[in-house]
Parts: structure tokens; C-alpha cells; sequence
């Protein structure tokens, strides 16, 4: 690949009351700046990744880029969105940008504010991202599609409710970890797997712990050439990158499958000249539980209906031989839906330099994996980082 990332910046994420989507991108696109030792003047290209679908009110948000610094005016700048993988497509982006020849340095910032939306609202905007003519009416918006999608599975394969759990309590777990993230607390197993007053169902088998966050918060990435980034203080490389779309009615596909999310791992591992078991670690897409099992299944860590295998068997803990969402995932983290993909690559980029936050770090970490969903597995995105040598 022809590029690397060289500074990031990464806000909280949760509930910010004195933030605006203006005041987010500023801040991390400042703090990226400083963060690889680029000033704005250097800038060629901005990519902004933000979803919205009403979210905010200020829509036509490319140019809040600008405002970080005044040398950034008359920069090319471009809104990119592709619903829940709208950072890991302004990323690819960025990466194009630079690969075509036309940018040397590319700041990339994903931004969302979810948390002034009145309730009620929230599940109709997120619904903007399946496909209204089969689920504009669905209970519960986007987590009542995820509940169709693991009921579906369980009468397939039967009750997974002890994985959906054992993934959540995972995920809340390595959540502590990190400063980032929005819910800081070990749930443990059993609360995870009951249910209670405070952890109740919400759509189908799932339950408030196999449902990712309402979430405020921003992202951001400097990116350059890969020669370029030989001479930076700190460098991480894409060894690959790989976006598959798939159908956006889940009535045209196998929705227990993930089949564009199989096709988009392959596609990246063949580039990477890599397999799996090669990775250090993974962040992937648990916007629910059940898509961090079928996950499991589709990038090939175990066979169809087995996913429950590698969380059982301790295959995906931080210890294990694949961890994965070392990070919280978005299930601890939070899912402010145009952060989450730029998110999940300073998440990685930390931990391949060895600057993860204390007890997040993956030890020895060389090479690792992201992917990033839009949709039910509609808009598909794997990348494949490894630290400059």
C-alpha cells in the first residue's frame, strides 16, 4: 500500500452536552495535527466521515474542518458517508487521495453527535440505514433488525444466549481499559446473560448488553505516503484495505451469513499476503453481539452456525489467539457512527506503536485487522495495519 497513518487524536466518547459536531471536528482535527508534527499549511485533502441522517442540524458539515486553522481554507474537503462505515470510508479515501497522487497529507476526521436526538427519534434515523420498504416498520429501529437477524440465527443453530453474553461481558471488560470509551465497567457474565430491570430486552433474543451505545464523539488521522512516513517520529502502514457492498435488502442475501464482510476479509488477506491466524488482534463491528458472532464465522475464525466456539473457548479474550475488540468495541466504547470507523483505526494504530492505553496493549503486537460494518453487512470494510519498520 501507498500509505500510513502518522498522528491521531481521539476524544471520549458518550454524553457532551457543551459539544457541538463544530467543536468536536476542530479539537481532534487540531490535536491530529500536532499529534504528527504536520501544520495545516501541509494539508492537501480533507475527507470529513459523518453520517448524521438528522442526528444534527448543521448538515453540509465538510467545511467545519476548516475552522481548526485558517490555513486549511481553500483545502479540497469532501463529506463522506456510507451509514455505520462512514469513518472507514472516509479513511479509504484518504487513502485513494494520496495513492492517485493527488494528496501528499490527508487529514481525515469522523464525527457524530447522537445524544441531544430525543429518544424516540433516534431508532427512526438509525433505520435510514436498512432498507426502508422491507423494515421502515420494524419495532425497536435498528436493534429490532438485529433481533430478527439473531432469532433467525438461533432457530438455525440454537439459543447462543450464553456467547451474546460472554462477547458483552468480554467487551465491557476490556472497556475499563480505555479512557476513550463511554461505559468504563465489568458487567461480569451474569448480568449479561440475565435478565433484569436494568438489563432488559430490547429486540427479539437481545438484550440492553448486546446493544451498542448512543454515543457523541470524534476521530481523527493524519495520513501520508509511505515514503514520506519513513521520516516521521511515529508511522503506521496499510498493508491492505478492501471494501465489499453488498445488497441493501437483506431479502436479496443470506442475511446469517455476512457474505460481504467474508468477501472483504478475503480480498484484504490475499492483498496483505497474510492469513488470519498471522494477526495480532482484530477490532470488528459488534453494534450487537450477534454481529460479533456471525463476524467471528465470516472472516473465517470458525466454521458457519460455530461461532460460539472461539468466545467459549477463550479464542477472542485478550489473552487469547485471536483478541479481538481489545479496545471495549463499540459495545463499550460507543458507536457515534462517524467516529466509529476512523475510531477503530487510531484504536489500532496505538497499539502497533505500543502506545495503548495500560492494560489495553496487546503485547508484541505486529499486525493487525479492522473491520468496520455499515448497515446489516451492507457496506463491508477490512483494513490490515502493521507498524513502519
Amino acid at each position: 500500500m501507498t500509505a500510513s497513518i502518522v498522528g491521531w487524536a481521539h476524544t471520549p466518547f458518550g454524553k457532551f452536552d457543551n459539544e457541538t459536531i463544530e467543536s468536536l471536528v476542530v479539537k481532534v482535527a487540531n490535536e491530529a495535527l500536532a499529534d504528527a508534527g504536520i501544520a495545516a499549511s501541509d494539508v492537501n485533502e480533507i475527507m470529513l466521515g459523518h453520517f448524521n441522517a438528522g442526528f444534527s442540524p448543521q448538515d453540509f458539515t465538510a467545511s467545519l474542518v476548516l475552522q481548526a486553522d485558517s490555513q486549511l481554507r481553500f483545502k479540497p474537503a469532501t463529506r463522506v458517508e456510507n451509514a455505520c462505515a462512514t469513518g472507514s470510508a472516509a479513511v479509504h479515501q484518504g487513502i485513494r487521495a494520496i495513492a492517485s497522487g493527488e494528496a501528499k497529507i490527508v487529514l481525515v476526521v469522523g464525527v457524530e453527535q447522537m445524544t441531544r436526538t430525543p429518544a424516540a427519534e433516534i431508532g427512526r434515523y438509525l433505520l435510514k440505514a436498512s432498507y426502508l420498504p422491507e423494515d421502515g416498520d420494524t419495532p425497536g429501529g435498528f436493534a429490532g433488525v438485529f433481533g430478527k437477524i439473531a432469532q433467525s440465527y438461533f432457530q438455525k443453530y440454537g439459543d447462543q444466549s450464553d456467547a451474546l453474553a460472554m462477547i458483552a461481558a468480554k467487551n465491557h471488560k476490556n472497556g475499563v481499559a480505555n479512557p476513550y470509551a463511554q461505559l468504563r465497567k465489568d458487567f461480569g457474565y451474569e448480568f449479561c446473560r440475565a435478565e433484569s430491570e436494568k438489563n432488559p430486552f430490547v429486540a427479539g433474543p437481545l438484550k440492553r448488553t448486546d446493544c451498542s451505545l448512543v454515543s457523541d464523539g470524534a476521530a481523527a488521522l493524519v495520513l501520508t505516503d509511505s515514503e514520506t512516513a519513513k521520516t516521521m517520529g511515529k508511522a503506521v502502514n496499510f498493508r491492505a484495505t478492501a471494501h465489499a457492498q453488498d445488497f441493501l435488502p437483506m431479502s436479496k442475501r443470506d442475511i446469517l451469513q455476512f457474505e460481504g464482510c467474508t468477501v472483504a476479509w478475503q480480498r484484504a488477506l490475499e492483498q496483505a499476503g497474510a492469513r488470519l491466524s498471522d494477526l495480532s488482534f482484530v477490532e470488528t463491528h459488534d453494534c450487537f453481539t450477534v454481529a460479533e458472532l456471525i463476524e467471528y464465522e465470516a472472516m473465517g475464525l470458525t466454521p458457519r452456525g460455530q461461532g460460539a466456539r472461539a468466545i467459549k473457548e477463550g479464542w477472542t479474550q485478550k489473552d487469547g489467539k485471536l483478541p479481538v475488540n481489545p479496545s471495549g468495541g463499540l459495545k463499550a466504547k460507543g458507536h457515534p457512527i462517524g467516529a466509529t470507523g476512523v475510531s477503530m483505526h487510531v484504536m489500532t494504530a496505538m497499539q502497533l506503536v505500543g502506545q495503548a492505553p495500560e492494560g489495553m496493549q496487546i503485547k508484541g503486537a505486529q499486525l493487525a485487522g479492522i473491520f468496520n460494518m455499515g448497515g446489516a453487512a451492507v457496506a463491508n470494510y477490512v483494513s490490515v495495519l502493521e507498524p513502519v519498520k
